[in-house]
């Protein structure tokens, strides 16, 4: 099919709770799996913000052939609260591709967001889309986040056993038991870029109820704090940690990961901040996402803002 035969054809919606289901269709044509349950509804459900389902679907027919959309949240720079967004999920179907699809798509996201108030979008695009953000859509590159890997040790046998339904139950009953002895859940939030004077994600109790995850766990060691992910690798999200209790809750993590068969655990941060120079004396690091903006309505410094895996949409 022709460009000039789809422009003919296709139409386009703003993303609805009633036209959600078909992302779950393009998700599954374009990375041939279905998404988790119920991954879309919780992703774009951002009504604390004040706004919802910000973006838009491309149809042939009745099928979905592209996709861009951005989630509304808020970055506190200084003593200011902006209405922002994380640029998302960026589809488009197999057969419909280098159509100039995104682009339209993205461009009608960025005029809703100046219409509904959002003021700056930011984002961490892989490097197949960082081209077409910064040189067809003007965004702006700041830097690249680096991430850390700490390997636990954990052998393949044990990481295969998650896997077994017998073995998978004594894995969560293990997973509880060491989260009721070592790990004390915490209420609140934690953001190590503001305390370092950076601008960030605003992460009051709104942000975190809607970031609420199964596999989130909001935890306290002693003195200490870290929002984390378990999934296949333990990925750190954040933590509010004294520099001297550093080595100890880190290995309090690594005996954690351990002992349910994680191989690995990841956390990405920002350059110039307190986490990234703790992990950087002590761990390896390889590059991982950029960190771009588009500015819709503000002019602020951009080098100011910063991010940790917490930010990340996937976490």
């Amino acid at each position: 099919m022709s460009k000039s035969d789809l422009i003919r054809q296709y139409h386009i919606e703003r993303l609805s709770v009633n036209n959600l289901p078909d992302l779950g269709k393009l998700h599954t044509a374009v990375y041939k799996k279905p998404p988790p349950l119920n991954y879309f509804s919780r992703k774009y459900d951002t009504a604390y913000t004040g706004i919802g389902y910000t973006g838009f679907i491309a149809y042939n027919g009745k099928l979905p052939i592209s996709y861009y959309g951005v989630i509304p949240c808020f970055i506190k720079y200084d003593d200011k609260i902006i209405l922002a967004a994380q640029s998302a999920d960026t589809m488009t179907h197999p057969r419909y591709r280098n159509k100039g699809l995104f682009v339209e798509l993205a461009t009608l996201t960025y005029h809703l967001c100046g219409d509904t108030g959002i003021q700056l979008v930011f984002g961490f695009p892989n490097q197949n889309s960082l081209h077409g953000f910064i040189n067809k859509l003007g965004w702006q590159l700041t830097e690249t986040m680096d991430c850390f890997i700490i390997p636990t040790g954990t052998p393949q046998w044990k990481r295969l056993s998650r896997k077994v339904p017998f073995f998978k139950n004594l894995y969560n009953r293990h997973q509880k038991t060491l989260e009721k002895y070592l790990l004390l859940r915490q209420q609140g939030t934690i953001n190590s870029v503001s305390a370092d004077g950076y601008a960030g994600v605003y992460r009051d109790y709104d942000y975190l109820k809607y970031k609420a995850r199964a596999l989130h766990r909001l935890i306290k060691m002693g003195g200490s704090g870290v929002w984390m992910k378990i999934n296949n690798e333990l990925l750190i999200g954040d933590m509010d940690i004294i520099p001297a209790n550093f080595d100890s809750v880190m290995a309090v993590l690594k005996t954690f990961a351990y002992k349910i068969g994680i191989k690995e655990m990841h956390f990405h941060a920002c350059k110039d901040t307190t986490l990234h120079g703790l992990f950087a004396r002590r761990f390896n690091s390889i590059s991982s996402f950029p960190v771009i903006f588009k500015e819709i309505g503000t002019n602020i410094q951009l080098d100011r803002i910063k991010f940790t895996s917490a930010d990340i949409d996937t976490f």
